[in-house]
């Protein structure tokens, strides 16, 4: 058989996630406001944390992390999307269909072990206060977040080499709002389940292990928060652990049941709902849950517009 096989000159077509109907043009309205808000959030977050000596912890270093993964992750996929709407040009090369794959699962990877290391902070910090400055320091929180990123890249540069290497016979169109390899896998005329066994590998290495290390760590804050003696310190904990495992739910739910299910499982229109969860929805929530709701940051916020805007010393 001769496969028809679209290569490094050819152009992918991205269906997108709107029609042009008025209640697109309302989505694709709504869409943009929480892109806006996503850079300006995290972007707020990342100075904060910079400028405000205050901040300078663990836990914080790590979230300024996170805060530039999700702006990195949502200006990957969120400017494309809105372009190809207002110009109703839908294509993209196969070059940029594979930077996209490729920052897409670096970004992803990183964010499940980042978000596993938080959890283990917090953990530390609640269950183990006394401990916290030796097992939870600067050396182990920049090591964290370095080793977040490089096992993403390496895991992103295996996936990306090996899905794009894979023949796309027939149609070019993607019935997705961006380069997502389950989405592109349809497009293959050649078997693909050995590789999938791969993506499923990789998930419990990325998916089922972080998010089990997470739940395990919350578990574990929530009883130790039980024996607090204080009625108002329980229920602040409970609140914080409560907004944080709902985000977590959010992010590594869709996220697991989008790359662990058999290719013949998926649908179209089920995937690019879940896709909106971990792509534009949980970027702009982090800020919100996991700082902007912490009186210090707050009190940081305060502090550097009463110097920078009101001139109040």
């Amino acid at each position: 058989m001769e496969f028809e096989n679209y290569t490094l000159g050819s152009d992918f077509i991205l269906l997108g996630l709107f029609s042009s109907s008025q209640t697109s043009r309302i989505f694709f309205s709504f869409i943009f406001v929480i892109y806006f808000l996503t850079i300006i959030e995290n972007t707020v977050m990342i100075l904060l944390i910079r400028r405000d000596f205050r901040l300078h912890t663990p836990m914080y270093f790590l979230l300024s992390h996170l805060s530039f993964m999700d702006i990195l992750h949502i200006s990957n996929i969120v400017p494309k999307m809105m372009s190809d709407f207002l110009s109703g040009r839908k294509t993209i090369s196969f070059a940029g269909c594979g930077f996209q794959v490729f920052l897409s699962l670096t970004l992803l990877g990183g964010e499940c072990l980042l978000l596993a290391a938080m959890s283990y902070d917090r953990y530390i910090a609640i269950c183990h206060p006394l401990r916290y400055s030796i097992l939870m320091n600067e050396k182990v929180s920049i090591l964290m977040a370095k080793g977040s990123w490089l096992v993403g890249t390496i895991n992103s540069t295996v996936h990306t080499a090996y899905a794009l290497h894979f023949p796309f016979c027939g149609s070019r169109a993607i019935d997705h709002f961006f380069c997502e390899v389950p989405a592109m896998l349809k497009l293959s005329c050649v078997d693909t389940s050995h590789y999938e066994r791969g993506v499923n590998i990789s998930g419990i290495i990325f998916l089922l292990i972080p998010f089990s290390m997470i739940s395990a760590s919350y578990v574990q804050v929530l009883l130790t928060v039980l024996q607090m003696k204080s009625s108002e310190a329980r229920k602040k904990s409970f609140s914080t652990c409560s907004f944080h495992m709902i985000v977590v739910i959010m992010y590594y739910g869709p996220f697991i049941f989008t790359y662990m299910r058999p290719k013949s499982y998926h649908t179209p229109g089920q995937d690019k709902f879940l896709a909106i969860f971990y792509t534009i929805l949980t970027p702009t929530l982090n800020p919100i849950i996991y700082s902007f709701r912490n009186r210090d940051v707050l009190a940081a916020m305060k502090n550097i517009i009463q110097i920078n805007f009101l001139h109040i010393k």
